[in-house]
């Protein structure tokens, strides 16, 4: 991958990072608590609206686009802003929630049958172990309940993920806004059980400015932007050379939520999340991938006109953690057309 294109995945990864935060500001936005699934259901108004007018339907059933909704979408982030507003930290937040690929590789071989390598299996022990140290680590100074949750929403992440791979979908940001069509009504449903409908218009009527600005940002820069840049991407290099970035977004997570939000991580969650991280590492980069052949280049450059040519974008990040595991679909390593030709 050049610089400039490096850049440009740094630049993502500064994006997701900072969405932890963003989420923090805006649930405990002045010293007033927003509902957590209230806010979950303003991201996704503007994820969907006006984009479900102007990208196409992606290829896949409505079956499919109903489980990466309820899975990838609905869950994830319904259990990540209920952990949050319970008290979990945001740049821990963006940590924990990374055990979502070591979970899509136990799930993929569980459901799908998908064994993995041996070094998949060892990224995820080392992972597991790393959770185990965060998890210790921080019930000594705080209650585990909202790990746990995080935890849930890694776990639900997975599980779209697996939904996502079976569906092979060619338009990641059309499955993203299609299937973000489903997580508002039912959420709003449990936010009205749950909060009372005079809490969500007490919230609605004195909503603050910083609540806005933040679910602009999560909707526009942290999934739309984001998504658009990743996808283009992946839509011209391997999987293998661009999913490695997301390792950057705990980092960036944890650096934003300590200089804007004081927040400072125990030594055993520091330790714990540098043995989390490594197995992320471990299970997801490729050694010995020194980039495409001039006949892969060619197939990535065709899957990304026939992307553009469709929608905005090419396939969705959990297609490609998938697919940087040996399980995946999408942008995946294309036949090597020029074998033997390498110099």
């Amino acid at each position: 991958m050049n610089l400039r294109h490096s850049a440009l995945a740094v630049l993502v990864a500064v994006l997701w990072g900072a969405n932890f935060v963003a989420i923090d500001l805006g649930l405990h936005a002045n010293g007033t608590e927003v509902p957590p699934l209230l806010f979950v259901v303003m991201r996704f108004v503007l994820v969907v609206f006006p984009w479900i007018f102007v990208i196409r339907r992606p290829d896949v059933t409505w079956r499919a686009i109903l489980g990466v909704g309820l899975f990838m979408s609905a869950g994830q982030f319904g259990l990540l802003y209920l952990a949050m507003a319970l008290g979990m930290p945001a740049g821990l937040a963006s940590l924990v929630l990374q055990a979502q690929v070591l979970l899509t590789v136990l799930l993929a071989a569980g459901i799908l049958g998908e064994r993995p390598s041996g070094r998949q299996f060892a990224g995820v022990v080392l992972g597991i172990a790393g959770l185990a140290v965060v998890a210790v680590g921080r019930s000594l100074v705080a209650p585990v309940l909202p790990l746990i949750i995080v935890l849930a929403a890694a776990l639900s992440w997975a599980a779209g993920n697996i939904v996502a791979r079976r569906a092979k979908a060619s338009s990641g940001l059309g499955l993203v806004v299609w299937s973000g069509a489903v997580v508002p009504l039912p959420l709003l449903g449990l936010s009205l059980l749950i909060d009372g409908p005079a809490a969500l218009s007490g919230t609605l009527a004195g909503l603050q400015l910083v609540t806005i600005l933040s679910a602009v940002y999560t909707a526009v820069l942290g999934s739309l932007v984001g998504y658009g840049i990743w996808n283009w991407l992946l839509g011209i290099y391997p999987s293998s050379a661009v999913v490695p970035f997301t390792l950057l977004v705990p980092v960036v997570g944890m650096t934003t939520a300590w200089l804007v939000l004081d927040e400072v991580p125990s030594l055993a969650e520091i330790a714990g999340g540098l043995l989390l991280l490594g197995g992320v590492a471990v299970a997801v980069v490729r050694p010995g991938w020194q980039g495409a052949t001039p006949g892969q280049r060619r197939w990535h450059a065709q899957r990304r006109d026939a992307a553009f040519a469709g929608d905005l974008g090419g396939a969705d990040l959990g297609a490609e953690v998938l697919g940087a595991t040996d399980l995946g679909t999408g942008a995946r390593a294309a036949p090597d057309r020029d074998a033997g030709t390498r110099p």
